[in-house]
């Protein structure tokens, strides 16, 4: 057994505290908001010009206008509000955003990252992850564990080009949650998804980490 991506996104909601700032990027962290528990006040924002995001919308309440950094349709709150990029940007650069939580192709075991492209093949464009992890005081990422060949995701250092460097927190894949803690900031085990073994892990995981 092991986590699906709706489990690993419940999972990650609970790096989320009341009263935080979040950025959730595309991919599995959208369906992050789903999952905050009742009693947490947090306040989405989106690279793209809007702060405090309301949940995905029925069909009878889509408004094109209204879409996240993915592209994806959103509700509004009555306490959103809408801005430039320049001061989306501000935000992030600034520090004001308390956690990030996002999407990987690799992660090394120093805590870099490679989310935003494949040599060869055509991208839109970065996009904002290059800032958010630079700028945000905690960034998460949630990934599968291998690629859809098998090979592992988690390596002891990314061959794609780099999103940022020493960077990442905590990994979330759908075999357990690893983080960085204590002045080595090496990764650990910290928890393993239901019926995942610690011989698995280390089977489908080439990055040196603590199993302690």
């Amino acid at each position: 057994m092991s986590w699906t991506r709706d489990e690993m996104a419940a999972r990650a909601a609970q790096e989320i505290e009341d009263g935080f700032y979040a950025n959730l990027g595309i991919g599995i962290p959208t369906l992050v908001a789903n999952h905050i528990g009742e009693g947490i006040d947090v306040t989405l924002q989106s690279e793209n010009g809007m702060l405090g995001m309301g949940p995905f919308p029925y069909e009878d309440e889509v408004d094109a206008d209204l879409i996240n950094a993915g592209k994806q349709t959103i509700t509004e709150l009555r306490r959103s509000s809408y801005f430039n990029s320049a001061d989306s940007f501000a935000m992030i650069r600034g520090g004001h955003i308390d956690i990030s939580i996002l999407g990987a192709m690799q992660v090394s075991e120093n805590g870099d990252l490679a989310n935003w492209m494949i040599p060869g093949k055509m991208v839109k464009g970065m996009g904002g992850a290059m800032d958010l992890v630079a700028g945000v005081k905690r960034c998460v990422v949630i990934m599968d564990h291998t690629n859809r060949a098998g090979a592992p995701k988690f390596l002891k250092k990314c061959t794609l080009p780099l999103t940022g460097q020493n960077c990442i927190d905590m990994v979330i894949t759908n075999l357990g949650v690893f983080a960085r803690e204590g002045e080595q900031r090496r990764f650990r085990v910290r928890e393993l998804a239901p019926g995942v073994t610690v011989d698995e892990v280390r089977e489908k995981t080439e990055a040196d980490i603590s199993y302690e």
